[in-house]
């Protein structure tokens, strides 16, 4: 019963992305083809709200729900990682026409051809775990 609040706000979120056409292979179309502000303007906003609210939690040292301090570590220096997780992130995102997040309420709107992604999604990121030691990081 503790994990409905989680739930609720995973269904909230649904609803808005849905609303506001992100999950739509459309605007992801016009984006990657720069013909559209509409993913960029959802996008942007969203980074700005992170950096802001992650300024907040470290410049007033607020704690989580139990009383402990909140703790965000700094990133690891490095950009070939980066450049190669971003590039193949991209790539999925193109060849697929969606974003991870967006798998789930997919299949929530009915679109059950995405559960074949949701698969190899699932597949992959466990493929990543049993490999992650023999990867260069």
């Amino acid at each position: 019963m503790k994990f409905i609040k989680f739930l609720l706000v995973g269904i909230v979120f649904g609803i808005v992305l849905t609303k506001s056409e992100a999950v739509s292979w459309y605007r992801i179309y016009e984006m990657f083809h720069f013909q559209s502000f509409h993913m960029f303007g959802i996008i942007m906003t969203a980074v700005v709200v992170g950096v802001v609210g992650v300024q907040i939690i470290k410049r007033t040292n607020m704690k989580d729900i139990t009383g402990s301090p909140i703790v965000i570590p700094d990133k690891e220096k490095g950009f070939t990682g980066y450049l190669v997780g971003g590039t193949l992130f991209g790539l999925g995102w193109g060849l697929i026409g969606t974003c991870p997040g967006p798998m789930y309420i997919l299949i929530g709107a009915g679109f059950y051809g995405i559960g074949v992604i949701l698969l190899g999604a699932l597949v992959g990121t466990y493929l990543y775990g049993v490999l992650k030691n023999k990867l260069p990081h």
